[in-house]
């Protein structure tokens, strides 16, 4: 990390940019209140820091420790000032600032109808951002693989109904994207495109969403460490994209014998990457619990310990929901659980205060 002086000049900026990009690296330039800020793109351990140190403008040079360099909340501060948090802006939403934002939506999109009645419903229950699975990765290839699955003319009608429906209620929208091939279609349609949890690990993917320029909700691989997860979602920051909202989605459960839940939801994830990066972090408890009579407990209990927001699985009629229907709730349930989860985040904040 390179740290420039108050009164650097862009032409020493310019020169510092040069310089590294002779030892095969990519500059990350962030131009905060009071000073300019560059971070290294590549493998600096055999760059000699005492050489930026001394060039021009130059206030200091050292190395960031951790493997998450660019999303580190120390590189935040020194670039962006005293709290350095991230706050992503989606239409009139901001995710990350000082209220707890609300996705909801069915899981696949089935129909127009079901969408356009699920999408009425967690309108009026408080949800703030529209979600919709069009491309679902299954573990069986007999499974209901979304709308997406039946080619690009089923994905095409299904994106353009997401739009139409986000257009209706004020809802900004975001569907999970499973390929390469998927990237330029979904990116005309939504305001925010998912990477799933089994796609963390694909680079590919990442760099091409990520070129997109549009936020992406990315989320934790059920075996992934936090190191590893944040390490993996520098790919999107190297592509100077910086609007990244992390996901906690539960993590595989240990031991043997029967499972209570579809996985284990980390709640110490939330507070733990939060300290580490600047980023947003949010919940995801359908896919944690695979039961909806836990949803409402599991949300509380992740604003309560700092979750920026929520997305939850919502349909109008679960029972004849195609995909996970035992793990979505009603937009009326989904009233409740928005209610509870403002009063707790107020709770907290009060606690915060005092």
């Amino acid at each position: 990390m390179i740290i420039m002086n108050s009164e650097a000049t862009k032409e020493e900026i310019a020169n510092v940019v040069r310089e590294i990009k002779k030892f095969g690296l990519k500059a990350d330039i962030s131009q905060g209140a009071y000073r300019t800020v560059i971070g290294l793109v590549g493998d600096e351990s055999k760059i000699p820091f005492s050489h930026f140190a001394v060039l021009p403008g130059v206030k200091e040079a050292r190395p960031v420790e951790t493997p998450y360099k660019l999303i580190s909340r120390e590189y935040a501060r020194m670039a962006e000032g005293e709290t350095g948090n991230r706050i992503i802006k989606v239409g009139d939403v901001e995710i990350g600032g000082d209220e707890p934002v609300f996705i909801a939506g069915p899981c696949a999109i089935e129909s127009k109808e079901q969408l356009f009645k699920t999408a009425e419903g967690v309108k009026k229950a408080g949800a703030h951002i529209l979600r919709g699975g069009i491309f679902k990765p299954r573990t069986s290839v007999h499974s209901f693989q979304g709308l997406g699955g039946n080619g690009s003319e089923g994905a095409s009608e299904a994106l353009s109904w997401l739009r139409e429906a986000g257009n209706r209620f004020e809802l900004p929208v975001v569907t999970e994207i499973r390929g390469e091939s998927q990237v330029d279609l979904v990116a005309e349609h939504v305001d925010i495109i998912q990477i799933g949890a089994r796609n963390m690990y694909d680079q590919d993917l990442i760099t091409k969403v990520a070129r997109k320029g549009k936020p992406i909700l990315y989320k934790r691989h059920f075996g992934a460490g936090i190191e590893e997860f944040l390490s993996f979602a520098e790919y999107i920051v190297a592509e100077e994209n910086r609007d990244i909202i992390l996901c906690e989605r539960g993590i595989l459960p240990l031991g043997k014998g029967r499972s209570y839940t579809r996985y284990t939801l980390d709640l110490s994830a939330v507070p733990a990457m939060r300290k580490e990066t600047y980023l947003p972090v949010i919940v995801d408890p359908s896919h944690a619990a695979g039961r909806r009579d836990l949803i409402f407990d599991l949300s509380c209990a992740s604003i309560a310990v700092g979750a920026c927001g929520l997305i939850i699985e919502t349909h109008h009629n679960p029972v004849e929901a195609l995909v996970d229907s035992q793990q979505q709730i009603t937009p009326d349930e989904l009233k409740e659980v928005i209610s509870a989860c403002r009063q707790i985040h107020k709770a907290v904040q009060h606690c915060q205060r005092t």
